[in-house]
């Protein structure tokens, strides 16, 4: 999840299409194309088919992106969807895999739950670090900009949760969340 548009391109709200677009780097998808409202490239790991899509409805609005793959009988949310999304608890970096849950405030996640009526979606929640002393509101914090260092910080982490969102599309959540979610407290 992300916003469109190159004034949040390298934002906190933004490390899941940073994570999209290592993603479709890694496995060579290909070039990201207009697919209703979303941005959508298209490829394998393996034998799996994968989509990797950038909603483009500005973050609050993510839900709206899924209506192609709602119209899929055969799309199972549990099954075939992990969300990619920013989470200010996490320290820069860190990572955690999940199931299910709530949107636990983040209106991203309000949307999709609201799409889906289900909160039975996987998610890989991305640390950008807790807002800081003296700034505004949390909106500020994730609107703006990573410092060079903080991406400079993430930088070797993609590699990891993109071993984790592999492992999910190969083996399903559970064994992605055994797997991966211990390395997701730990730095490299």
């Amino acid at each position: 999840m992300g916003n469109p548009g190159a004034e949040y391109a390298i934002t906190r709200h933004n490390a899941g299409f940073l994570l999209a677009d290592h993603l479709a780097e890694r496995w060579r998808l290909s070039a990201f194309r207009r697919h209703g409202p979303a941005r959508v490239a298209t490829g394998s790991v393996g034998d799996m088919p994968v989509a990797v899509l950038k909603p483009w409805t500005y973050m609050n609005r993510s839900g709206g992106a899924l209506a192609p793959l709602l119209a899929d009988e055969e799309f199972d949310p549990a099954r075939d969807l992990l969300i990619l999304v920013d989470e200010a608890a996490l320290p820069l970096g860190g990572f955690r895999l999940r199931a299910r849950g709530s949107a636990g405030g983040h209106n991203g996640l309000r949307s999709i739950e609201a799409s889906l009526q289900s909160r039975e979606y996987a998610r890989l929640r991305i640390g950008v670090g807790p807002k800081p002393e003296g700034l505004g509101g949390l909106t500020d914090h994730v609107l703006g900009p990573f410092a060079a260092e903080e991406l400079d910080a993430l930088a070797p982490r993609w590699p990891t949760m993109g071993d984790a969102a592999e492992c999910w599309v190969t083996d399903g959540i559970e064994e992605a969340m055994k797997r991966f979610n211990q390395l997701g407290k730990t730095r490299d």
